[in-house]
């Protein structure tokens, strides 16, 4: 079996009811392409500095799979509620 592909998240989210509607509209990409979330918000320190108040770490199949989700046609239509809603700082990488 090769190697998973995780996204990584740290999100500053400015509006809570837009980003609601972000939410609602990726499920339809992370269904689609098998995503697992492994930490999806909950209690958080950040020792070195602030990192935003929401953190996601998704676990996909494959790295492939993890960036073929992310350049879907279905997240990239999920992203037009995200992007004025928040500010975030994403990666893509494999992993274990």
């Amino acid at each position: 079996m090769g190697k998973k592909g995780y996204w990584m998240a740290m999100v500053d989210v400015r509006d809570p009811d837009t980003y609601k509607k972000y939410i609602e509209a990726n499920a339809t990409a992370f269904s689609k392409y098998g995503a697992r979330f492994l930490v999806r918000s909950g209690q958080y320190s950040n020792p070195e500095g602030p990192t935003g108040n929401r953190h996601v770490i998704i676990e996909f199949e494959s790295y492939e799979t993890a960036l073929a989700c992310y350049q879907s046609p279905e997240y990239q239509e999920a992203l037009k509620y995200r992007l004025p809603a928040s500010e975030a700082r994403i990666v893509i990488v494999e992993g274990a």
